[in-house]
C-alpha cells in the first residue's frame, strides 16, 4: 500500500488520497494548471516526496495539504486522510456564495429587459 521508492506520481496521489474523483481529473487539473507543489505548477508525471505541499485549485476553492505519506492505490477515505495534513482554508459560508439567477424551465430565451435585470442583480453598480 505505501510507496517504497520515495516517490509517486502527483497525478496518482492526488486521485489515490480522494481529492478528486477520477484520476482522468487529476491529469487534467495537473495539465490545467491547477496543481501546484511547493509553489510551482507541474504537470501530471511531477514525483511527490513526502513533505511536499500540494496545493490542488477545484470548484472555486483551493485545497492546501502536505504530504505525509506516499500511496499508489486508491484506499478508503479514513486510511487517505492519514496520508495528508490538510492546511485548507475553510469552504466559504453559504452567505458568502453569490446567489445564481435561474429561470424556470421552459420559460424560453430571456427577453433584453430580463437580461437587463439579471445584469443588475449580478454586477452591482456604485
Amino acid at each position: 500500500m505505501t510507496a517504497d521508492e520515495g516517490s509517486v506520481r502527483v497525478d496518482s496521489w492526488i486521485w489515490s488520497v480522494r481529492l478528486t474523483k477520477t484520476r482522468s481529473q487529476a491529469a487534467t487539473a495537473a495539465r490545467g494548471g491547477h496543481v501546484k507543489v511547493n509553489g510551482d505548477r507541474v504537470k501530471a508525471a511531477h514525483a511527490l516526496r513526502v513533505g511536499d505541499e500540494v496545493r490542488v485549485r477545484q470548484a472555486g476553492r483551493e485545497r492546501i495539504v502536505i504530504v505525509k505519506r506516499l500511496i499508489k492505490k486508491r484506499v478508503g477515505a479514513p486510511v487517505a486522510v492519514e496520508c495528508y495534513q490538510d492546511n485548507s482554508p475553510p469552504p466559504p459560508s453559504a452567505v458568502d456564495v453569490p446567489v445564481v439567477a435561474r429561470r424556470e424551465r421552459g420559460a424560453g430565451r430571456p427577453t433584453k429587459r430580463d437580461r437587463r435585470e439579471l445584469e443588475r442583480l449580478r454586477v452591482p453598480r456604485h
